[in-house]
């Protein structure tokens, strides 16, 4: 293939082939786990870095899997007859997952990779060749026009976002900005009804072949932008990993939006709040600006439409020349002629000065179609680890906004709590001394928070099972350390309330 074009795709109606491909390649064991065994962790780990040498003097050997492996994941044509008897050879190539290449070589069309589903499926994400492991993998080589419709495979923003959708069954689903079709086939999994959109019909058709090849049902695919193939419709769920590169120039459709600055998430963002219905939740990556003289919590405050609740995580944040650097790596211009690279760079540097960002922020966006009068709108900077899946967390974290928007002080104080799960007390202080500093309360699963807590939440949260009302904990407290118990009812309410927010406490029953 010429690294100038893409090649032709497989025939998406051809599904008797996809489906003898799929049972194919599950029977050689061409399965996450199945490379995870044949390559080892440091080979496999590697390709996820688009480092392929490790997997490829793994795979010198001459069973069928090695074969499969190079041909479909590595790229590398292999003899005819090497998978003659496991795959449906002649098939694949009059239906386009194969080529002829020299004299009796075949070689893949598309990237395909194995991919391991929550459940434990088996699936398999199609994407163009070159593109199944790490990022877009050198697609400056290609010209403007075949770089602008590459379709991508999974990496770690897929990831991401898969990861923190709300997992609950759905009657209608839309994945807006498919790509290679990865929230699209999660979304099957739960939802009646999925729909996929995407600007780059490659998309659409390369989406089709991974909900084929990995056994789900089909989807509705439209071709257009943002909202516009489904203005009329709204949903139960809306994911979107959209491309949202903050960048001077629209030369990559997978991560340049085409709008100035970070419009196109804001315009998500949005638009999304009258596509929901009650209850209904989106859910996005998304970049924003950091604009001199403008809080960035504010700007996006701004952003959350009019009946939503939100909650919005910003996990990372890179001055504009990390920022830059990152994004020209990843399209392969640093491979380039370097007047060519220095000119893009100086360009990009260019719009950030014109537009006063001094640097870009990157994270989660959840809203939650409540129609609540006052909307709770979390806006929060959490570079630190948290535990994926969090498709529970970020559910739990609005049923918490729900219970505490209906309760005020005194119906907490009559309420029945339980601590959370694996929940630890840690004490800082000067050894030998009486008291300590402060008591933290630490989480070990989700978001795995930290807060500092006095004695008084400290000892409020260990004696939570449910019994006893936060009132007559209270009272017992108050009792014990010689205060005022109606003074501590009076004070404690906002401590028990962020307790409950942050996931520390929750109602019993």
């Amino acid at each position: 293939m010429s690294n100038t074009s893409l090649a032709p795709l497989p025939s998406s109606d051809r599904t008797d082939v996809t489906a003898r491909l799929r049972e194919a390649l599950l029977g050689a064991s061409f399965s996450a786990d199945g490379l995870l065994d044949l390559l080892g962790a440091p080979a496999y780990a590697a390709l996820a870095r688009s480092e392929t040498v490790p997997a490829l003097r793994a795979t010198r050997g001459d069973s069928t899997l090695e074969a499969l492996v190079r041909l479909f994941l590595l790229q590398h044509p292999v003899p005819y007859a090497r998978v003659a008897d496991v795959l449906p050879v002649e098939d694949c190539l009059e239906s386009g997952w194969l080529i002829r290449v020299g004299g009796d070589e075949v070689a893949a069309a598309v990237d395909v990779r194995p991919y391991g589903g929550p459940g434990g499926e088996d699936w398999f994400i199609v994407s163009d060749l070159g593109c199944a492991v790490g990022g877009a993998g050198g697609v400056a080589g290609r010209s403007t026009q075949a770089g602008a419709a590459v379709v991508l495979g999974v990496g770690g923003a897929s990831t991401t976002l898969a990861g923190i959708t709300v997992r609950t069954p759905v009657a209608s689903a839309l994945d807006l900005g498919t790509g290679s079709g990865i929230q699209a086939l999660h979304a099957a999994q739960h939802a009646t009804r999925v729909s996929a959109t995407d600007l780059n019909p490659r998309a659409l058709h390369i989406t089709s072949l991974t909900l084929a090849l990995s056994g789900a049902p089909a989807a509705d695919l439209r071709e257009g932008s943002l909202f516009e193939p489904v203005a009329d419709e709204t949903f139960d769920l809306i994911v979107s990993n959209p491309p949202f590169v903050i960048s001077p120039g629209a030369r990559l459709t997978y991560r340049d939006g085409g709008m100035g600055g970070d419009d196109l998430c804001r315009t998500l963002v949005q638009e999304a709040g009258a596509r929901l219905n009650e209850g209904g939740y989106a859910q996005f990556l998304a970049n924003w600006q950091h604009v001199e003289g403008e809080d960035w919590q504010d700007r996006l405050r701004s952003w959350v439409p009019r009946g939503c609740d939100a909650w919005i995580v910003q996990r990372e944040v890179q001055d504009v020349t990390q920022y830059a650097e990152l994004w020209l790596r990843d399209a392969g211009d640093h491979d380039g002629d370097s007047a060519e690279y220095q000119a893009r760079y100086d360009a990009w540097l260019d719009e950030f000065e014109a537009r006063k960002v001094k640097a870009v922020g990157f994270g989660w966006i959840t809203l939650r179609r409540s129609g609540a009068e006052l909307p709770s709108v979390v806006l929060e900077e959490w570079p630190h680890s948290v535990e994926q899946p969090l498709g529970d967390t970020v559910r739990a974290h609005f049923e918490r906004v729900d219970y505490l928007r209906a309760h005020d002080d005194a119906a907490l104080l009559a309420g029945h709590f339980k601590l959370a799960g694996e929940i630890v007390q840690e004490q800082v202080g000067l050894p030998g001394a009486e008291d300590p500093e402060h008591v933290v309360l630490r989480q070990h699963r989700g978001m795995r928070r930290a807060t500092k807590v006095d004695t008084v939440g400290a000892g409020f949260a260990g004696v939570c099972d449910g019994t006893l009302s936060a009132g007559r904990i209270l009272d017992a407290i108050a009792q014990l350390v010689g205060e005022d118990p109606v003074l501590l009812r009076d004070r404690t309410p906002a401590q028990i309330r962020l307790l409950v927010e942050q996931g520390f406490i929750e109602p019993a029953g």
